[in-house]
């Protein structure tokens, strides 16, 4: 399947500003069934200069300079990614143990994977909930993270354009929220027990209420797959309709552009995301 996206993001200021570096996320991730054909990133005003790195997480971070006070800033990304379609249960967990859980990773990877483990979020809500999750699944590492899912996605979605990831605990006593509410409430249900989580940023292709907006989603690292998404906004696992800018461990990290100004001015945001 062939995906050509276009993400425009248009900053107004009511008088003119000094902006300071902006860092963006907005090249996609490949993955072994995805992989990126073209790439394009308009900015006006002209930068001074782009960086383009690998950051400390293996995200493809973009560094923008400026040099010369403006009253807008406009980002343009055009990126067409072949994804080929795959079997989201083609893996098999090893050692046998790590099958149940809570299972424990080797040191090696314990130690790798410290910052995915941090009980961020996890209360004694949240981890009696993931405990009677992990109960009615018969203590399946694979069943757990399917009605985990699905148990999310009962819940009542809402479209919140800004703003950080409500807590936890609140998005499981409301029983609603946003994707990157159910992706933060899904992490600290694993990392209750002891499973890996990350937050995964990006795009979802095919589901018209999430075709306009950026979407996130979880991956959790499980021995013998390695990470592996959910999607507890589709209830699903991810396929090759989702695809990949930024996953962290920590969600606020996630922001496609970031940056500062110097100036007195107000500022306001326009963003448009379409399938082309």
């Amino acid at each position: 399947m062939h995906l050509h996206v276009r993400h425009e993001s248009d900053y107004t200021y009511d008088i003119p500003v000094a902006l300071g570096p902006q860092t963006l996320y907005l090249y996609p991730r490949t993955y072994p069934y995805q992989r990126l054909l073209d790439y394009e990133l308009v900015i006006d005003p002209k930068p001074a200069r782009i960086v383009r790195n690998i950051d400390v997480e293996s995200n493809v971070q973009q560094v923008v300079y400026f040099n010369h006070p403006t009253d807008h800033l406009s980002v343009t990304v055009d990126m067409h990614v072949q994804s080929e379609e795959f079997n989201s249960f083609d893996f098999v967990l090893f050692p046998f143990d790590t099958q149940r859980v809570p299972f424990h990773y080797s040191r090696a990877e314990q130690d790798l994977l410290q910052p995915y483990l941090e009980r961020v979020g996890v209360s004694e809500h949240v981890e009696d909930w993931a405990r009677q999750i992990a109960a009615n699944s018969n203590g399946q590492t694979t069943a757990f993270l399917i009605n985990l899912n699905l148990a999310i996605r009962q819940f009542t979605y809402e479209i919140r354009e800004v703003g950080a990831p409500f807590p936890p605990e609140q998005t499981l006593t409301m029983r609603k929220g946003s994707c990157r509410d159910y992706t933060t409430l899904f992490m600290a249900a694993c990392r209750s027990l002891g499973i890996a989580a990350r937050f995964v940023s990006g795009y979802l292709f095919g589901n018209p209420q999430q075709e306009h907006q950026l979407h996130a989603w979880v991956e959790v690292y499980l021995p013998g797959a390695g990470w592996r998404g959910f999607d507890p906004t589709e209830g699903s696992l991810v396929v090759n309709r989702h695809i990949f800018l930024t996953s962290t461990a920590k969600p606020e990290l996630a922001a496609p552009i970031s940056g500062t100004f110097i100036g007195r001015a107000t500022s306001v945001l326009r963003s448009e995301l379409t399938f082309v």
